[in-house]
């Protein structure tokens, strides 16, 4: 694993991995939100790639292109006001979110009351959702190298929204980005994953259920597949607890390229825009846009603003450009 001096020094490797990861964030968004489409399942079973009707894109990319719209704009000096300027210009003034995520709905409802964080998190309904592991990658992006940085700026920006496993799922995320960005190895990544969850906490405890469960069946995923769906069932499938560990098992189980690992998390159910984001973002990280599938980057490239409606026509590949600026200069 490189040190961030080390990794900063070269501005064309930081590029490729910043763009690589905030376009596998949206790739595993619109990839995992086609798969689950009953019509891929009646024509195809499983998905395998985008196909002409492939819709692009969800709450899942758009929220996160408002977290690295926020770091772009503060220069990577995040605050809680940075963040909530960020929701009462681009989300509070909207008044409707076509395939909103409950989490963000509610904590924009919280705001207009005049709820500020940490209680528009706290005292939200959806507060254990998986809506801030969705949009938390551009955080580890910012915060390559720096595990700890990575984990008290992923805390500042999904208390807007999130409580307790809301908000671990969260950092656990932005973690496993910040270690995948420098080249750390799968081991270090998990490692940075299980340490930023409390061992009390429900999410936890379904980690090491999913992770106990492909143990079981020495990495064989064919045959675990179906015990891990059932272990980590809940009655809502965006709950941090399940859609996280089912994104980290996936990981686990596959992840030798970016393609192979998109597909499988794509393709695992339940909230699957959400399983693609993270697995996407991550491998992304790790090998970078130049390892990637040129025409699935150029598919995603453009979001449609179906969620929040600032993000129609975004370049991904200039906030990548301006994400990495901020990231050599190294200031914040």
């Amino acid at each position: 694993m490189l040190s961030k001096k080390e990794f900063i020094q070269d501005r064309d490797r930081v590029f490729d991995k910043v763009y690589g990861a905030l376009s596998g964030l949206a790739i595993g968004d619109s990839f995992g939100d086609a798969s689950r489409k009953q019509e891929n399942r009646v024509n195809y079973a499983v998905t395998t790639d985008f196909n002409k009707g492939a819709s692009w894109s969800t709450d899942d990319t758009e929220f996160a292109l408002l977290t690295a719209k926020t770091l772009i704009r503060c220069k990577g000096k995040l605050t809680s006001e940075e963040v909530v300027k960020s929701w009462m210009e681009d989300v509070v003034t909207q008044d409707e979110y076509k395939r909103g995520g409950a989490s963000e709905i509610e904590a924009a409802n919280n705001l207009r009351k005049g709820l500020m964080p940490p209680l528009s998190g706290k005292f939200n309904t959806f507060h254990m959702s998986d809506g801030s592991s969705m949009r938390i990658g551009p955080i580890g992006i910012l915060c390559a190298g720096d595990v700890e940085k990575a984990k008290e700026f992923a805390r500042i920006e999904s208390e807007i929204s999130h409580y307790r496993d809301g908000i671990w799922g969260a950092q656990a995320v932005a973690a496993a980005v910040a270690v995948a960005m420098v080249d750390g190895t799968m081991d270090e990544i998990f490692d940075a994953v299980m340490a930023a969850i409390p061992e009390d906490s429900w999410l936890h405890y379904n980690m090491q259920q999913a992770f106990g469960i492909l143990d079981e069946c020495n990495g064989n995923l064919l045959e675990a597949w179906m015990r891990i769906h059932d272990a980590l069932w809940t009655s809502s499938w965006a709950t941090t607890a399940e859609a996280l560990p089912s994104a980290f098992v996936c990981l686990k189980a596959m992840n030798k390229d970016f393609r192979t690992g998109v597909t499988l998390a794509g393709n695992f159910g339940r909230d699957a825009d959400t399983i693609g984001a993270v697995a996407g973002v991550i491998l992304g990280a790790k090998y970078g846009a130049s390892q990637m599938p040129a025409a699935w980057i150029e598919k995603t490239r453009f979001p449609s603003g179906t969620c929040l409606t600032f993000t129609k026509g975004i370049d991904i590949r200039q906030f990548a450009e301006e994400l990495t600026d901020i990231i050599v200069a190294n200031d914040f």
